[in-house]
């Protein structure tokens, strides 16, 4: 899935915030000014803090219809003092005719009016020049960047990858090259790997963490075949855009670097989208921190009585586009349960590449009952509140179950894997077949909404109360 660019004013709500804390704090230190020379009019506070409210609107809405933040981290010192100048002069113009419209022009000090128009555009301007000090800091420094790969031919390669490369600011590590139209793997290209040739990418993309693919070339056909392929397994690719392809489905059209590009995914989603989808999950995951506790306090005696060891069971499984992280429930079964697995898998009940036994005699009494009623995922919400997870999504595979999956399979991993999922609600262990649960994972990635999300949640409460398709 893809994160549609975001407006500016999305972009930099630091920023946003930032205006609005120096406009309000600026504005009051104006009115506390003057009312030093003015204790007779005790009452005029209510009247200030109302216009208050009115100077954030103004901010606000001339935030949004200007898109003021556009392009904030490339601008010059004297770019940004006058972007401040017409940001606090919009503001004062708006105040003005406020007062006039609503005939309150006389209860307001000029005087405070005046002064805060001064105050505000100098401390605007320098709240504004030392966060973009630490925001560059931070966007140099961060070591959280989307994983690139960058398919061009090779003379193209130098300039795809220094254009890329010398964006301080990027949103990404080009993470290698593919060469189209030689191989050349285990050569540089200005520092970066060329990690494989036209007929072994595909191999590469199976094994390894790659989150965006940027495409660049002459050889059009070829190029198109390859980002159906790529975008088929769950990946974001990015098309230099010379013309426009029919075949790519979910298009777009966005400058990439220097690029102009057309970037096309399974889905594209927005950022309210994805801001909601995360709050969501947060909002949950907290709510189901709370029974996670619950939980605990009434079964861990248990466990501990039925079968010495630990109470939570950990396990390294695959997230998002090939990342692996901590993944942890109640345990269930008896210690050293993960090495006697080769011993039943004569008796997997799956058709593909997952386990499951209707009466795996590694799982103790209480864990039946667990097991039975989705107890032992609670400690997932912890997964899902640290962000390797989301309340809903694809199930996460285990390291040796990702290791066999055919190229196709990837594609579900191309969103956070979920505590729950299409899967969960259509059957959950009663879907026998591997390639069913992959076929209904693609179909939620495709059809993906906010609205579907909360029908997944509302069914599976109802699957997890009756115990239906559980094993």
């Amino acid at each position: 899935m893809y994160k549609k660019n975001k407006k500016s004013w999305v972009k930099h709500l630091d920023f946003l915030l930032l205006d609005a804390l120096c406009l309000e704090i600026t504005f009051y230190i104006s009115y506390m000014i003057r009312v030093d020379k003015m204790f007779r009019f005790p009452v005029i506070q209510d009247y200030y803090d109302r216009l208050a409210l009115v100077l954030l609107l103004l901010d606000l809405s001339i935030v949004f219809f200007t898109e003021a933040y556009t392009g904030i981290l490339r601008r010059n010192r004297v770019q940004e003092l006058k972007a401040v100048i017409m940001h606090c002069t919009a503001i004062f113009l708006g105040i003005t005719v406020y007062l006039w419209v609503t005939k309150q022009s006389e209860i307001y000090s000029r005087q405070v009016i005046l002064v805060f128009w001064a105050a505000s555009i100098f401390v605007e301007y320098f709240g504004r020049c030392i966060l973009k000090i630490i925001v560059r800091q931070y966007m140099i420094h961060r070591k959280k960047f989307s994983k690139m790969i960058i398919i061009t031919e090779e003379r193209y390669a130098l300039e795809c990858v220094s254009d890329f490369r010398d964006n301080r600011y990027k949103e990404f590590e080009v993470a290698g090259v593919v060469l189209l139209d030689v191989d050349k793997t285990g050569e540089e290209v200005y520092g970066v790997p060329v990690v494989a040739a036209a007929d072994t990418f595909l191999e590469y993309v199976r094994l390894n963490v790659v989150d965006e693919i940027f495409i660049h070339g002459d050889t059009r056909e070829g190029s198109e075949a390859l980002a159906n392929e790529l975008i088929e397994l769950g990946l974001t690719v990015h098309f230099s855009l010379v013309r426009e392809s029919q075949l790519m489905p979910n298009k777009m059209v966005e400058h990439y670097g220097r690029y102009m590009v057309l970037t096309s995914s399974m889905k594209i989603a927005t950022t309210r989208q994805l801001f909601l989808k995360r709050a969501m999950d947060i909002v949950g995951s907290l709510v189901g921190l709370l029974f996670t506790g619950i939980a605990f306090l009434i079964f861990a005696p248990i466990v501990k009585l039925q079968s010495p060891g630990p109470i939570f069971y950990s396990q390294t499984r695959v997230g998002k586009n090939g990342r692996q992280f901590k993944f942890y429930k109640f345990r269930t079964m008896v210690v050293g349960a993960d090495a006697m697995k080769k011993d039943l898998m004569a008796q997997n009940e799956m058709k593909g590449l997952m386990f499951k036994m209707e009466n795996d005699p590694r799982i103790f009494g209480i864990g039946k009952f667990m097991r039975k009623y989705s107890i032992d995922e609670l400690p997932q919400f912890w997964n899902v509140l640290k962000g390797d997870m989301s309340l809903v999504g694809t199930r996460p595979p285990t390291v040796e179950e990702f290791k066999q999956y055919e190229l196709h399979h990837k594609a579900r991993l191309g969103i956070r894997p979920g505590l729950t999922g299409m899967w969960q609600v259509s059957g959950r262990s009663d879907i026998k077949d591997f390639e069913k649960i992959v076929a209904l994972d693609t179909q939620y990635i495709s059809n993906w909404s906010l609205g579907m999300d909360m029908r997944i949640l509302f069914r599976t409460v109802l699957v997890v109360l009756t115990g239906k398709g559980s094993s």
